[in-house]
């Protein structure tokens, strides 16, 4: 089941792989096969669970992870917003230094939210490309 879900979402517990996997289904049949069904599958992950380094984790509380999310409507029909790309940037700025310090950004205290949120952006890019290359 693990090898017919994306990398990130294999290496995460088992339900970040259901979730995907039992949504990216269920939208198959509505879309078809393709990004709009992915994307999908992936807002449904972005609910329960946020990305922190090469994989995802569950969230402290479920919901939507960002302004894009909350909008509800699918990142596919409207491009223009963007996500947090799995970092649950509605999370609190105390769980966000945690999950910055997890990630190897040091003195995530001294950033403010947003930035905090793009920096763990690019260290859980940085932590999947290490992990696809292995």
């Amino acid at each position: 089941m693990r090898d017919e879900v994306p990398s990130t979402v294999a290496r995460s517990d088992d339900k970040a792989v259901r979730t995907y996997k039992k949504t990216l289904e269920s939208a198959e049949e509505t879309y078809g096969d393709g990004e709009r069904a992915h994307r999908t599958a992936y807002a449904s992950l972005k609910h329960t669970h946020e990305k922190v380094g090469d994989h995802w984790e569950p969230k402290e509380h479920a919901g939507p992870s960002d302004a894009q999310a909350a909008q509800g409507a699918p990142a596919s029909l409207d491009r223009e917003r963007p996500t947090a790309q799995g970092v649950d940037a509605n999370a609190s700025k105390r769980h966000l230094d945690d999950v910055a310090r997890r990630v190897g950004i040091d003195n995530p205290q001294g950033l403010g939210k947003d930035d905090l949120v793009r920096a763990i952006q690019k260290a859980n890019a940085r932590a999947t490309a290490r992990a696809r290359r292995k």
